[in-house]
């Protein structure tokens, strides 16, 4: 056999070989794959504070990044510990004040509302289904009112259940975010070296991936952070516990299509059966003009950034990612899309002369 093709046995076996390694690698690591990227992307956001530390600490690269390690923490970690607490206080109490509404005839002044009774007068008119009897439906608010509280605190309680869990995976991310803080340069210097890519094509697969990385933190977590306050706030003036109700809403922003208005409007509606009608129409206005505006506008803006993928993309990239992934496919979702997208860019680059010839054939 030629000395070439034994060459090429051996790159093959080589290859595969690694492949093989690789995957077992990725099976040990693969429970504890959320932390490392999420390290990973905290780092490229965190990386101009760390740079700064670094320039006052030359030469003290451990200790820049334990600075930068406890400066999150204190950042993150403890202000969402304060925050839930309270949640989970204003909760309790909203849903003790809902129970005491609903069972001292709250909910039947609502029924008794003009706009409430003829709703309900067209819908057992119009609609096939068994007639809509109010004190059912009154018996099965208070009923839900009731559980809702218990629902809480086991909710609360499962949380603090997984508490070590969630501990030991942040204090991981912490670990990692250490070594990715303090080594930075020399593990994107290892990974270019084994990219079998030009120099090139490998900065700007890197570039896109930092650019999406971060404008997917940016464009979800800013935006449903902002939707929080700005609906939280509005929720507030019109009576509602606004720390509760805004935390809500953010979570809800991540809902494709619905989003905020799943909250807000439900809310716009008591307040308008109520005789609240001032309040119903601040809210409604709030709700569509103020955090819609931060949904359509913030959102893609953020998203969108220096990478090459429109609207539509990020839509369908953010979609596809709650499918697969969960909540963590904010961030997946539009990094496989952009590498996706790159990989694509480069492919007409290389293969451009080929493509040419068969447009013109």
């Amino acid at each position: 056999m030629p000395k070439s093709a034994k060459m090429t046995s051996r790159h093959w076996m080589l290859i595969i070989s690694l492949m093989i390694a690789a995957y077992a690698c990725y099976l040990l690591i693969e429970p504890y794959l959320n932390p490392i990227i999420i390290a990973f992307i905290i780092s490229l956001l965190f990386a101009p504070l760390h740079n700064i530390i670094e320039h006052k600490l030359k030469n003290s690269p451990n200790t820049s990044a334990v600075i930068s390690c406890t400066l999150l923490t204190f950042i993150i970690a403890i202000p969402l510990f304060f925050v839930f607490a309270a949640i989970v206080q204003q909760g309790s109490t909203f849903s003790k004040d809902t129970y005491d509404w609903v069972t001292h005839g709250g909910i039947q002044e609502v029924f008794n509302h003009p706009l409430a009774s003829q709703a309900i007068h067209l819908l057992n008119e119009w609609l096939p289904f068994d007639k809509i009897d109010p004190q059912e439906i009154t018996q099965k608010i208070a009923q839900l009112a009731s559980q809702f509280g218990s629902t809480l605190v086991g909710m609360s309680a499962k949380i603090l259940g997984d508490a070590t869990s969630f501990i030991m995976s942040f204090f991981l991310m912490l670990f990692v975010l250490f070594f990715f803080l303090r080594d930075q340069d020399k593990i994107f210097t290892a990974f270019r070296h084994v990219l079998p890519l030009s120099r090139t094509q490998e900065d700007q697969l890197l570039d896109e991936v930092e650019q999406v990385a971060k404008s997917a933190v940016l464009g979800s977590f800013l935006t449903a952070i902002a939707q929080g306050l700005a609906g939280g706030f509005a929720m507030w003036l019109a009576g509602f516990p606004g720390l509760f109700w805004g935390t809500m809403m953010g979570f809800a922003s991540f809902i494709p299509l619905v989003g905020t208005a799943l909250i807000w409007i439900p809310a716009a509606l008591y307040l308008l059966l109520t005789n609240q009608w001032e309040w119903a129409l601040f809210l409604s206005i709030w709700g569509v003009v103020v955090v819609g505006s931060i949904d359509n506008i913030v959102r893609p803006l953020l998203m969108q950034g220096n990478s090459g993928m429109n609207t539509l993309l990020i839509f369908f990239s953010l979609l596809g990612g709650i499918q697969l992934f969960g909540l963590i496919g904010l961030i997946y979702g539009p990094i496989i899309f952009a590498v996706t997208l790159v990989l694509f860019n480069l492919y007409e680059i290389e293969f451009k002369t080929f493509l040419d010839d068969q447009d013109n054939s």
